[in-house]
């Protein structure tokens, strides 16, 4: 049997070993696969493994001997998964295996913002404390206990985010569209959008990117948001329009956001939110640490070995 892994070098640049996946079969990994050579690489295999190829119909149509597509990471909308169903392939993903990874980002995001380690110490190194006239000088620092997080998404990563959130001291809202009960000590599910938008200091966007929600955070949710409130967003960069927050950014009605995600990945230079003000922009790092990477490699190991043994698991069609 022939696997084929299509592009893994963000998964696994070099710090992880892809021999028990090899033990499966004959193995052949790149590190990118541009579209119009997908085919060519796949040959005759019948296992293929991708995180951010488009796997779309012409690709299935022209590989006959295809018979499972293993997702690397939980979102699979790169994948058409309703035609690979129709043609007999199963399609696996991997789920929450970076949970406490985006977790502990969700907040170095917010504390960069807060208590703005990075921005001083970058200050410190360009001579400033040296020509400082006082023992110390500081920017824009803020506490968050006694704020209010209001978290859109209340799954694994919301969840926990909200655990995380009671240990500074902050009060925590939860949006989860049409639930209003379930939400655990401590939390209040809100049951309308606007309720927690109106009453966060922080947003938390942790939810999945869907037909319905794309680009919601707009210029009339903006208007909902409080006064000089923080954006974070470690989800997907489509749930936000992002000309509508750089407009939000220059006004001053958002005061900071934290991104890990934009609509474009990597982005266009054109991108307004690379050079609104107020923001911390990191290049869709917190699913990455090397204990979820590894997490992740030995799920996808245990999802192609499931359907080997004609019992497949994490199946998503």
């Amino acid at each position: 049997m022939d696997i084929v892994v299509l592009d893994g070098y963000c998964l696994n640049p070099g710090d992880l070993d892809w021999s028990k996946l090899g033990e499966l079969g004959n193995l052949a990994v790149y590190d990118r696969t541009p579209y119009n050579r997908i085919t060519e690489r796949m040959g005759e295999a019948t296992v293929m493994l991708t995180n951010k190829c488009v796997i779309d119909r012409a690709i299935i149509d022209a590989l006959p001997n295809l018979r499972y597509i293993g997702e690397l990471a939980t979102g699979y909308n790169n994948i058409d998964i309703a035609y690979a169903a129709s043609k007999g392939i199963t399609v696996t993903n991997i789920p929450a295996y970076s949970t406490e990874s985006v977790v502990q980002h969700v907040f170095a995001l917010i504390l960069e913002i807060f208590s703005r380690a990075g921005t001083h110490d970058a200050s410190v190194k360009n001579g400033d404390w040296v020509r400082s006239k006082d023992f110390c000088y500081y920017n824009g620092v803020s506490e968050l206990s006694g704020k209010t997080i209001g978290i859109i998404g209340y799954g694994r990563i919301g969840r926990r985010v909200a655990e995380v959130a009671k240990a500074f001291g902050l009060n925590a809202l939860a949006y989860n569209k049409g639930k209003t009960e379930g939400a655990g000590e401590g939390v209040r599910l809100t049951k309308t959008l606007e309720e927690l938008l109106s009453q966060s200091d922080i947003v938390s966007l942790n939810c999945p990117l869907t037909a319905e929600n794309a680009g919601f955070i707009n210029k009339e949710t903006l208007k909902l948001f409080k006064d000089g409130s923080v954006l974070i967003n470690t989800a997907r960069g489509g749930l936000i329009n992002e000309k509508h927050l750089a407009e939000a950014l220059e006004s001053g009605k958002i005061r900071a956001a934290g991104l890990d995600v934009l609509s474009k990945e990597p982005p266009d230079a054109s991108n307004p939110l690379l050079s609104a003000p107020n923001t911390v922009i990191t290049p869709h790092t917190a699913w990455a640490t090397a204990e979820a990477r590894a997490r992740l490699l030995d799920i996808a190991v245990a999802n192609l070995k499931a359907f080997l043994d004609g019992n497949p698991i994490n199946k998503v069609n």
